[in-house]
């Protein structure tokens, strides 16, 4: 074009609005947080609920293909020491889309999420999925206990009633900027304050000086006396590390620690004793807010 004149040959390129229609949820969630999390938030995204359809990789893989343009996915994990949770990830290994939109939910104990946020986008955007909105969450700590509570209770009703919210906003957004990506990677959570981030820094250097290399890893417990061996605790595992018929033992080399034993066993025979559950109780006791990108 001449200079001085507007170039009217390109027009700026912008994502197709789009309605979305059917809603497909893809979660591990050992102890139910991340579950009950993600149906809020696909309950204010799909207005109608038959539309949803809802794939837990807590016990098996899934695979699944998302096509059309009136798809959307919502990925809902756990966040395990800054990352999501690695069974989570190879649980997903075989879930593609087309181009599809997706929705991120990352949740975690009260403490941090790291980069974990930014992990799963880039692990579900190699799967042909486009991030189009991000959540960080706050559910009960996988170790919170009536002794040390950290995040008891959560979610609780704001925390889903917040989560539904979100995914109205993510409703309106695809139906005004279309599958628009998002950079994950800007969703933090709430910071801690100095004294109590740098007391639990400093108990975790000292406990990692203090073990062992070789150390046997802290594995859940099983009182034989209280035992019934109902087989529940079998039942919830989602590695197999324990066996029907062989309760009081745990497979050292399947149990991700997630401690879904611990908390679905009706007669309180299973325990996880870590001293990182007093400390985490300790300096992580103010309520974190919830975090989405964008805001809703």
């Amino acid at each position: 074009p001449r200079a001085g004149a507007r170039n009217t040959e390109h027009p700026p390129r912008t994502a197709p609005t789009m309605t979305p229609t059917s809603c497909s949820i893809f979660c591990f969630s050992p102890t139910g947080t991340s579950r009950k999390i993600a149906d809020a938030v696909a309950r204010g995204l799909q207005q109608k609920t038959a539309a949803i359809r809802t794939h837990d990789l807590t016990r098996a893989p899934a695979e699944r293909t998302l096509t059309g343009t009136d798809a959307v996915a919502i990925f809902a994990v756990p966040v395990y020491g800054g990352h999501p949770a690695p069974t989570a990830l190879e649980r997903l290994r075989d879930v593609r889309g087309d181009a599809t939109p997706a929705v991120l939910v990352v949740v975690y104990g009260n403490r941090d999420i790291g980069p974990a946020a930014a992990e799963l986008a880039a692990f579900v955007a190699e799967r042909g999925f486009v991030p189009v909105a991000a959540g960080a969450f706050v559910g009960e700590h996988s170790y919170s206990t009536v002794e040390t509570p950290i995040a008891a209770g959560r979610p609780d009703r704001q925390d889903l009633a917040e989560a539904e919210a979100f995914g109205r906003s993510v409703r309106r957004r695809l139906e005004t900027h279309g599958a628009a990506p998002v950079d994950a990677g800007r969703l933090r959570a709430p910071r801690t304050p100095l004294l109590p981030l740098l007391r639990f820094l400093r108990f975790v250097i000292g406990y990692r000086r203090s073990r062992r290399r070789d150390a046997a890893p802290l594995l859940p417990r099983t009182d034989t006396g209280r035992c019934t061996r109902c087989g529940r605790c079998a039942a919830v595992c989602p590695t197999q590390a324990i066996a029907r018929g062989a309760e009081e033992r745990t497979d050292p080399a399947r149990c991700i620690r997630c401690c879904a034993c611990v908390k679905a066993c009706p007669a309180g025979a299973r325990t996880f004793e870590t001293p990182f559950a007093a400390v985490l109780a300790r300096n992580f006791r103010r309520r974190k807010a919830n975090r989405t990108l964008p805001e809703s």
